[in-house]
């Protein structure tokens, strides 16, 4: 049996005004692929594996189409010089829009399906806030979804991928997704799966895997803060033939139609308010340290990651034990290294980036720290990480290399939007600003064009029911 892996995944934020460049992407290719543990199961279970390149990129703004095409080609060129393939297997996100394209993940599959024809299936692996246009399930034949948000899932959900891909082709099976497509964009934010109603939304899942003509299904939340005909939450189930398929897609119209329902249900996990009302939470909390996330720049969605709004209320505030983490500034973070530690300096931070929903900000302060990663810059009672690239800080370890210990601070900012894992073990109490930014979770304050209308929550008062032919 012979299977080629690989794939190209992003996560675009089409509001994000700066594009993504091949710069921005890591590539891997021949040895550093085949350590991937979905590579590994496939080793295990005797597969000759073939490595094409697998390209990722962090959440940014729409990837220029010289970069996807790039790629592309390189991956194609694997592809076709690999010979008679069994299978393909890619690792992709689901919400990559390309410029002049579109969706990047059916065009990359529409493309390997013409170069492998339809004898070879196609497995893939998704995050759960993919944006899945119509068309790519009628090209990839098992499509399966991380389960988790935060994301604990990911190499588990590689690896299903990977495994169902050799039980159809050993079994000769000839599987078929479907999906149905909710009218619904989501935040993530909203629908952290460890609360309610995704929670139960969630484990749903498991009761439909275990009927006799599915072998797998998934619901992806959707990435909001993408602005295409694309955009929302879908289901996925996947028959295991094409006799199955009308089945598998009443059981998707079921969860889509339960999802609906409980469209006014999804909430944030954490309290929420103003920058100056979090702000004022985490000062007077008896415990520390508090974590504020700046949902609005949230960088971990798209976002630009370089307003400095937050650094601004903390020093109106008086704030102490205060730390920004951090704003995405390559030219203030090289000034603030060329000073060296000790010095003071007046310079302008952040602003720089997304110019639609924040101002470079002028400081005064102290350089505590300073190294090709970025500087820290104390002004008042807060320190401002200043990082020379895209960072973000989801573990305590992301602060090491600038000497701060979140655990000693009262108020930790982060541009993140749900707390990811370790930082929500250490939080005495967890906060959601509702700033601005490209991540702007009050969706209704955005400049939506080409989603398709009604959707909620820009529009409320419409009925929806799923289409009543199967897609896929």
């Amino acid at each position: 049996m012979r299977i080629a892996i690989g794939g190209i995944a992003h996560e675009t934020n089409t509001f994000n005004t700066k594009p993504t460049s091949l710069e921005a992407f890591r590539i891997q290719k021949d040895q550093d692929l085949l350590r991937d543990d979905a590579v590994k199961a496939l080793t295990q279970a005797g597969v000759d594996v073939i490595p094409t390149i697998l390209a990722d990129a962090p959440p940014s703004g729409l990837v220029r189409k010289d970069a996807y095409l790039r790629l592309k080609e390189e991956l194609l060129s694997r592809v076709e010089t690999a010979g008679t393939l069994d299978g393909v297997c890619l690792f992709l996100h689901g919400a990559m829009e390309v410029e002049d394209i579109g969706s990047g993940e059916t065009d990359l599959v529409n493309s390997i399906r013409q170069e492998v024809g339809d004898d070879a299936l196609i497995s893939a692996s998704l995050d759960l806030h993919g944006n899945i246009a119509p068309e790519l399930p009628k090209s990839a034949d098992i499509l399966t979804a991380y389960r988790t948000a935060p994301h604990i899932d990911v190499s588990e959900t590689k690896v299903r991928a990977a495994s169902l891909l050799v039980e159809c082709i050993r079994s000769k099976l000839k599987p078929v997704s479907v999906m149905v497509k909710l009218s619904m964009l989501l935040p993530g934010e909203m629908a952290v799966t460890s609360i309610e109603p995704t929670l139960s939304l969630y484990r749903k899942l498991q009761e439909i895997d275990h009927l006799s003509y599915v072998l797998d299904s998934s619901l992806l939340v959707g990435m909001a803060w993408a602005d295409t005909p694309n955009a929302g939450a879908s289901v996925l189930v996947v028959a295991k033939d094409k006799d199955c398929s009308e089945r598998a897609y009443e059981e998707a119209c079921s969860l889509a139609k339960e999802c609906w329902e409980s469209r006014a249900k999804f909430r944030l996990d954490a309290p929420s308010g103003s920058i100056d009302d979090t702000i004022r939470i985490a000062k007077s909390h008896p415990k520390k340290p508090i974590f504020i996330s700046d949902s609005g720049d949230n960088i971990t969605g798209g976002a630009a990651g370089d307003i400095p709004l937050f650094v601004e209320r903390l020093i109106a505030s008086r704030a102490k034990e205060a730390v920004v983490a951090g704003i995405l500034d390559p030219n203030t973070a090289f000034l603030c290294r060329q000073a060296g530690v000790g010095h003071k300096l007046r310079i302008e931070i952040g602003g720089k980036l997304d110019k639609v929903n924040g101002y470079p900000l002028e400081i005064e302060g102290r350089i505590t720290n300073a190294s090709s990663n970025g500087a820290v810059i104390r002004t008042e009672g807060t320190d401002v990480i200043l990082t020379a690239h895209w960072q973000a800080f989801t573990t305590l370890d992301s602060f090491t290399s600038y000497d701060i210990d979140p655990l000693e601070r009262r108020i930790v900012v982060v541009k993140q939007g749900y707390l990811f894992p370790e930082l929500r073990k250490v939080a005495a109490f967890h906060l959601m600003a509702l700033s601005p930014g490209f991540t702007n979770l009050q969706l209704d304050q955005l400049d939506y064009r080409n989603v398709i209308r009604p959707i909620y929550p820009l529009d409320k008062d419409f009925s929806w029911e799923p289409a009543p032919e199967v897609i896929g």
